[in-house]
C-alpha cells in the first residue's frame, strides 16, 4: 500500500507579520541603490551601482531545499527566505513585486477574478484571466477593450518610482510578454525590452544591459518561465522539473559570473508548488455551487460571486459541511478582518474579492472540469497558502 505523503505546513494570515515579502524586493532595490525613500525592512544590507533582478517562476524555498542538490549555486547563494504574498499566483505575486505593495493595493488579487465597475468599459461584468488578460477562461477573448490595464492596474509603484529617480530599466524576458495586459498593469516603467526565451538569451540579455559602463544606475529584471510548466505538467519534484532546477542553476552561476563590479543579482520565484491530492469539482459538485454567478480564482484559490451577495453566510456553512478541514472557506467581511489580501484594501479591490473566498488547504485543489479543462488537469498548482506554495528564497551575488 502506498505512504501517504506528509500533511504540508500550514503559513496561514496569523502567522504572515514579520517576514519580508515579494512587495519589499523594489523598495530594497531603490535603498540598495541609494534612493532615499528605499524600503525592505529586515532584507540584507547592500550597496549597488546596478540591480538584476532575475523572478524564476515556480522556484520555492521548500522546493529549493528539498533538491539542493540539484542546485548548488541556488543553495550557497541564498540569502533569506521572503513570502511571496496571497494568494501565491503569478499574476499577482509579480505585480506585488514590481509595484512594492500587496495585491489588496495594486488590485490583480488573483489568477482571475471580477474587477469592479469602474475598471469596465463596456459591457456587463465579466470574469478576468489575469495572467492571460482574456475574458471568462484562459482561452477567452481578449479583455483589453473591456478591462484596459491601467484602469485595472492604476498605480505607477515601486518600478515607476525608480524610472522617476533616473534609474534606467531594462525587461529580458520572451517576446511575446511585451504588451501584454498582465505585463501593462505591472511594469509600468517603459523601459527597453530585450527578448529572451531561451537561457542562452536571458544571459546574454542581462549581460547587454549591463555593458555600457558609462551609463548611470540600472535596474534589469529578467523572467524565466520554465520551472513552473515543468511542475505544472509533470509535478514539482519530477525527473523534468528537476532537470529544469539544474538547468537553471547553471544560469544563475553563469549569470553571477557575468557581473560587472558593482552589479547585484537578485533571484528569486513567484511562488512554489504543491503536487495535487484531493480533488473537488466544482463542475459536478452542484451543491457547491447552488446560488454561484462567478468562479473566479484558480484551483488552490477560489472566489466565488454569488447572485445573491447576501446568502454568502448560507454559502459558507454549504461548502464546510461539504468539504470538511480541506478547505478554508471565509466571506469577503472575513477575508478583510483577517488581512487575507494585505493589511489594507483599497476601496476599488474590495468589490473584486469573491462574496465567498474558498482556500484549498494541504494538496486538495479546487478544478473546474468544463470550465477550465487544461487548469484541471495539471499535476502541480499553486495559490494557497502552504509553506509550500508561500515562501521563496532570495538568492544574491555581488560582481
Amino acid at each position: 500500500m502506498p505512504i501517504a505523503p506528509e500533511p504540508l505546513a500550514e503559513l496561514p494570515p496569523a502567522q504572515w507579520s514579520g517576514r519580508p515579502t515579494l512587495a519589499d524586493v523594489l523598495p530594497w532595490t531603490a535603498r540598495s541603490l541609494g534612493e532615499t525613500w528605499g524600503g525592505g525592512a529586515g532584507l540584507p544590507e547592500v550597496d549597488a551601482r546596478d540591480v538584476v533582478v532575475f523572478l524564476v517562476d515556480g522556484l520555492g524555498d521548500r522546493l529549493l531545499e528539498r533538491y539542493a542538490a540539484d542546485a548548488p549555486t541556488l543553495t550557497t547563494l541564498r540569502a533569506t527566505t521572503l513570502r511571496a504574498g496571497f494568494p501565491s499566483t503569478t499574476a499577482a505575486s509579480i505585480t506585488s513585486l514590481a509595484g512594492g505593495v500587496p495585491c489588496g493595493i495594486h488590485g490583480i488579487i488573483g489568477y482571475s477574478f471580477r474587477p469592479d465597475d469602474d475598471s469596465r468599459v463596456e459591457g456587463p461584468p465579466r470574469l478576468l484571466n489575469a495572467l492571460r488578460w482574456t475574458l471568462d477562461r484562459s482561452d477567452g477573448e481578449p479583455a483589453t477593450a473591456v478591462y484596459p490595464p491601467d484602469r485595472v492596474a492604476p498605480l505607477a509603484g515601486a518600478l515607476g518610482d525608480l524610472a522617476d529617480a533616473g534609474v534606467a530599466v531594462t525587461y529580458v524576458m520572451p517576446g511575446e510578454f511585451a504588451g501584454t495586459g498582465l505585463t501593462r498593469s505591472a511594469f509600468r516603467a517603459a523601459g527597453t525590452h530585450i527578448p529572451a526565451a531561451g537561457k542562452d538569451e536571458v544571459r546574454a540579455g542581462i549581460a547587454a544591459a549591463l555593458a555600457d559602463r558609462s551609463a548611470g544606475r540600472r535596474f534589469v529584471y529578467a523572467y524565466y518561465p520554465k520551472l513552473d510548466g515543468a511542475g505544472h505538467l509533470d509535478g514539482p519534484g519530477s525527473a523534468s522539473w528537476r532537470k529544469m532546477l539544474r538547468s537553471i542553476d547553471g544560469l544563475v552561476a553563469d549569470i553571477a559570473s557575468d557581473l560587472p563590479s558593482g552589479a547585484m543579482l537578485a533571484v528569486t520565484g513567484d511562488h512554489g508548488m504543491i503536487a495535487a491530492g484531493r480533488r473537488i469539482d466544482l463542475d459536478t459538485e452542484k451543491d457547491l455551487t447552488a446560488g454561484v454567478a462567478t468562479i473566479g480564482g484558480e484551483p488552490r484559490v477560489r472566489h466565488l460571486y454569488l447572485a445573491d451577495p447576501a446568502s454568502a453566510a448560507d454559502v459558507v456553512a454549504t461548502w464546510q459541511a461539504r468539504v470538511g478541514d480541506d478547505v478554508r472557506v471565509a466571506t469577503r467581511a472575513q477575508t478583510l478582518d483577517e488581512r487575507w489580501f494585505g493589511p489594507e484594501v483599497a476601496p476599488a479591490v474590495v468589490p473584486r474579492i469573491g462574496d465567498v473566498v474558498a482556500v484549498a488547504k494541504d494538496r486538495t485543489v479546487l478544478v473546474c472540469s468544463v470550465g477550465e479543462p487544461f487548469e484541471a488537469t495539471m499535476i502541480g498548482h499553486h495559490g494557497s497558502w502552504t509553506a509550500d506554495e508561500q515562501l521563496v528564497p532570495l538568492v544574491l551575488a555581488q560582481g
